[in-house]
């Protein structure tokens, strides 16, 4: 339910404000991690988002703290080490931060 919920907040900005208004990040880590797995329920609709300009990354560090490798992942998101750390710094450049 907390993925459709991330996943339909990204669709209601780009909605509200316009798609080319907008720069949207889903970054996910700890638990989260698991809707960016090929076998993710939410797969399809990850893939729908990232089409749509929504840039979607998983946490490295959980990745290897559950032993998964980008094989294991969707093949379109992007990576990044510390999903933390790129919420702060993303906070910093004036983002947003709307959690779920």
């Amino acid at each position: 339910a907390r993925w459709n919920l991330a996943l339909n907040n990204m669709q209601n900005v780009q909605s509200e404000l316009g798609r080319d208004n907008v720069e949207a990040e889903i970054v996910a880590y700890g638990p989260g991690i698991q809707m960016l797995k090929m076998d993710s329920s939410v797969g399809p609709r990850i893939d729908a988002a990232l089409k749509s300009g929504v840039r979607v990354v998983a946490c490295e560090n959980t990745m290897n703290k559950q032993k998964l490798t980008k094989a294991d992942m969707l093949p379109s998101i992007g990576y990044v080490r510390a999903g933390v750390v790129e919420l702060i710094e993303k906070q910093r450049e004036g983002y947003a931060y709307i959690r779920p």
